[in-house]
């Protein structure tokens, strides 16, 4: 084997890594040339290389887990293309309303029967709540649900806003379990027509737009796993919205994923294979925008949670794959497989946290209580 770059043997070194070692965590080498473009972009570099079976992990889980760990993250010498990627989310705004629908293009709208088989009949892709003592997935994100109903109190006859609804999993049982009457904005054509389906009959009107377009006046106002996709530009106008949107003492739940430190930009592979225009945002970056908006209830951080969902998704993922090699691909299985892995390995080094934060527009009178 030819010689490592040196910065790069050190960052293995750290985290416990071997080329071609026996453990499953250990990377195996099928080409040297992908060290030359880890070199050159290290995000891309590994990704990428990985997607075109230049190298295998039997855990990726345990490997991401390892260098994330020792923050090798923190220990990579940007490169001029890292540079430009930086200067450019300074500069642009990533998540504009037209840049915005590349992710529902590239991601959320590649076939519902593939997030069926994976997400499971819950068909929420957010991050599940084990904490309760659930045994598997679905029962996690049933407990999920429940625990962001009582989190808000919703009650029967309460209109409530659901900004970036999925496939309608939330409205559903929000309308079905606690009697409301729900609005909800989604700009994924597949994900609105899969939710329309699904939900007819009840009080949920599903509509094919931008969460900026969100109007009317509600009593409560939920976001689930939209904030990764608002962007740091957008953080105070997202917040300003909400705030237009709740009736006097209206109460909001952000749900979302975090950095324990402020960024501008995504994981370039994450940006250019996964979620075009994903940023996570920070405490930092979040507090900034919330202030004198809303009264901060709770604070709520569970991002264990996500490491168990990840792998669950990743297990239902494997065992459909035989159904979907044709349609998609060999490629398309170690990209997903990468994915998904990768992102365990963040949760579980606690490099990425999962949230729900609760903000009065007011004040709850008396105090938030507690709900868990």
């Amino acid at each position: 084997m030819s010689k490592l770059p040196d910065w790069i043997a050190v960052l293995f070194d750290q985290a416990d890594v071997r080329i071609n070692g026996g453990r499953p965590w250990d990377l195996q080498c099928h080409d040297e040339a992908l060290f030359e473009r880890i070199a050159e972009d290290v995000s891309l570099g590994f990704g990428e290389s990985y997607t075109d079976g230049m190298w295998d992990c039997e855990a990726l889980d345990q490997f991401f887990d390892r260098v994330l760990t020792a923050h090798n993250d923190r220990k990579i010498r940007p490169t001029p293309a890292m540079l430009v990627e930086a200067a450019k989310a300074r500069l642009l705004n990533r998540q504009s309303k037209r840049r915005s629908q590349k992710v529902a293009r590239v991601h959320y709208d590649i076939g519902n029967s593939f997030y069926e088989a994976m997400l499971g009949p819950t068909m929420q892709y957010t991050c599940a709540y084990w904490q309760g003592g659930a045994q598997d997935l679905a029962a996690a994100q049933e407990a999920k649900l429940a625990l962001t109903c009582r989190k808000l109190a919703l009650a029967p006859g309460e209109r409530l806003l659901e900004l970036g609804c999925g496939w309608g999993g939330f409205a559903r049982y929000a309308a079905e379990h606690c009697g409301v009457e729900v609005t909800a904005y989604n700009i994924s054509a597949q994900q609105v027509q899969w939710a329309r389906e699904k939900c007819a009959g009840l009080p949920i009107e599903f509509r094919l737009q931008d969460y900026r377009e969100a109007a009317g006046q509600y009593d409560k106002v939920a976001a689930i796993g939209l904030c990764e996709h608002v962007g740091y530009k957008n953080y105070r106008s997202f917040l300003e919205l909400v705030r237009r949107c709740l009736k006097p003492g209206g109460v909001f739940l952000l749900h979302t994923i975090g950095r324990n430190r402020s960024v501008h930009h995504t994981d370039p592979w994450i940006e250019r294979y996964i979620f075009p225009g994903g940023m996570l945002p920070s405490v930092a970056q979040l507090g900034e925008a919330l202030d004198d908006l809303f009264v901060l209830e709770d604070w709520h951080s569970f991002g264990a949670d996500y490491d168990r969902t990840l792998m669950a998704w990743n297990s239902n993922f494997a065992a459909a794959w035989p159904r979907f090699r044709e349609e998609y691909g060999d490629r398309f299985f170690r990209m997903w497989r990468y994915y998904l892995l990768s992102c365990a390995g963040a949760f579980r080094s606690r490099q990425n946290q999962l949230w729900q934060v609760v903000l009065a527009r007011d004040g709850i009178r008396g105090g938030w209580k507690g709900v868990r």
